[in-house]
């Protein structure tokens, strides 16, 4: 039992007093959101007896299948979050277009952006998934009127807020509202999220990365000169060994970055010419860039801040190199060098060389 600990509830509205950018009942939607992640938990922790597991069937505006999960999830968000009077209007990577709030309710001052269940190619094999969410304040007239997409359209450094939920081993709510990042863990006993992980921060140095080795031969030269000098290990440039990890969920992943370090890359490549990036800016980029950002670490496409892409639409995908701040910077350099022509040409491709890892 985790006694005298903060309740994210607390620990809201204290940041809400603290900070005058969190206007009106700003807490209140966050107790919103605090309920869908409970109610998303709960389902994804029945899995089978629920009989939740598996394909519902249909897609999303992705083209990708959905899982059971993923329509139990998106529900979740617009159920619990609707009714309150604290938003104008969301918007979900499972939907098309945005979700006004209906008429008969109340608006409020707030949009809300999220991926309802991140990674749920891992709910079959139940290893971790996540929520990701997104909070921005409505512009000028937006929930007096109509919202529409545009009104969305905000480079992450306008974000109030941004966080997920892991359901792992443990639940874990993490999330920022610009004064740091905080960890909060799902005590079951109480139904409450208690503080856990205040003001987590990532090492600026690290020997971990997370890619996925299958699309090497797609990436561009920058990544694999950065990724083939990691797997050269202590007899390579770096002079150090680097462990390689790959979850297929960003959640997961830049979870273990928050609690160790590390540098999460889903590159620019060249495996669909028609899509820059494979993560949504809205999403997913943009939240994860906030919570990285507020612990010390970047968050970079390659050539830019990711806090600093103006979106064009709703379900934009960039590249995302996120992490420890020594290796961002570094494969920031990569992509410099590579546009200059000052680049230093990788060694061979990614399995053929014998390279060194760590085996902790």
């Amino acid at each position: 039992m985790l006694c005298g600990r903060t309740n994210v509830n607390k620990f809201l509205i204290e940041e809400q007093r603290r900070n005058p950018a969190l206007i009106g009942d700003f807490s209140m939607l966050m107790s919103d959101i605090v309920r869908s992640c409970k109610a998303i938990a709960q389902g994804v922790s029945r899995g089978s007896l629920a009989n939740l597991l598996g394909d519902a069937g249909s897609e999303n505006i992705q083209g990708e299948g959905q899982k059971k999960l993923d329509v139990l999830a998106n529900q979740a968000f617009l159920r619990h979050c609707e009714w309150g009077g604290h938003l104008a209007a969301m918007a979900s990577e499972e939907m098309e277009d945005i979700f006004p709030i209906p008429s008969e309710n109340q608006r409020g001052q707030y949009l809300l952006v999220f991926d309802p269940l991140d990674g749920s190619s891992n709910i079959d094999v139940n290893l971790s998934v996540g929520s990701i969410f997104s909070v921005l304040r409505c512009p000028e007239n937006c929930s007096g009127g109509a919202p529409t997409a545009v009104d969305f359209l905000q480079p992450g450094s306008q974000q109030i807020a941004a966080g997920y939920a892991l359901y792992g081993p443990s639940t874990m709510l993490v999330l920022s509202v610009g004064n740091g990042t905080h960890g909060f863990t799902l005590d079951r006993n109480i139904g409450e999220f208690l503080l856990t992980h205040p003001n987590l921060l990532i090492p600026p140095e690290t020997h971990e990365f997370a890619i996925n080795a299958s699309n090497e031969r797609f990436w561009e030269s920058p990544v694999q000169r950065y990724v083939s000098e990691c797997l050269a290990g202590q007899s390579g440039v770096r002079g150090k060994d680097f462990n390689m990890r790959w979850v297929a969920s960003m959640v997961a992943e830049v979870h273990r970055i928050l609690m160790r370090g590390g540098v999460f890359l889903y590159p620019r490549d060249s495996k669909d010419l028609s899509r820059p990036g494979r993560l949504r800016l809205m999403y997913e980029a943009n939240p994860m860039a906030m919570i990285v950002a507020q612990a010390g670490g970047l968050a970079s496409t390659g050539s830019e801040r990711i806090l600093d892409v103006q979106p064009a639409g709703l379900h934009e995908r960039v590249p995302v190199i996120l992490g420890s701040r020594d290796e961002v910077e570094r494969i920031e350099r990569y992509h410099r060098e590579h546009e200059t022509g000052e680049d230093q040409p990788f060694r061979s491709p990614l399995f053929s060389t014998r390279t060194l890892f760590r085996d902790d």
